[in-house]
């Protein structure tokens, strides 16, 4: 198997962490792509241009964060990281994806010449974020992201959420009154996946 990838995406870099978490790096190649590219070694693969992409052995592909994921789990890894009938971990992966969203549009008006930003857009990915990681941090000063094993796709998530607003999405100070959030994500960024997978840092 192939995954397609850039290093500044959160979303390939989660599936880059599960697939060190889960013991399944070993048969994948990781190939950095680039994006926006027409000339890109992507999209023969999938025209989309979006990563992650895995490319499977039969040639299909699958892209997606939301589809690659649970689709690990059928591989045969160490321990799922959507186990199946876990609601609750499912509802935890679909609100951080929400919020990764949210960021993501954030960013790219951060990263339009000033004059063609919506204020509008702006706010709104702004109070979503914020609304969000309140809820996390109250979560976490209560332990309940507290790792009883290895992280399942909504920490893993998380943690590249974070990383990512660490790195590349700076405009946001989210550490700014959430210590127990600040401490789990330390903890979380000090295992060998997410410094193996650590991405640059830009500009914003």
């Amino acid at each position: 198997m192939r995954l397609f990838h850039t290093p500044g995406s959160p979303f390939a870099r989660a599936v880059r962490v599960a697939l060190r978490e889960t013991g399944l790096i070993a048969g994948v190649e990781e190939v950095e792509t680039t994006l926006r590219d027409p000339a890109s070694a992507l999209l023969p693969h999938n025209p989309v241009g979006r990563v992650p992409a895995l490319l499977l052995p039969d040639g299909t592909t699958l892209t997606e964060t939301a589809l690659v994921l649970p689709f690990l789990d059928s591989l045969g890894g160490t321990y799922p990281l959507l186990p199946p009938g876990d609601a609750a971990a499912r509802a935890a992966f679909g609100r951080i994806l929400g919020m990764m969203d949210g960021i993501a549009v954030w960013n790219r008006e951060l990263r339009r010449p000033p004059e063609e930003r919506s204020p509008g857009v702006i706010a709104l990915e702004t109070a979503r974020a914020q609304r969000v990681a309140a809820a996390l941090e109250a979560e976490a000063a209560a332990g309940h992201w507290a790792l009883a094993g290895p992280p399942d796709a909504a920490r893993i998530m998380l943690g590249c959420l974070l990383g990512y607003a660490e790195r590349r999405h700076r405009a946001w100070t989210w550490r700014e009154g959430r210590p127990a959030l600040a401490a789990w994500f330390d903890a979380m960024a000090a295992r060998p996946a997410f410094e193996a997978t650590l991405p640059p840092v830009s500009g914003l």
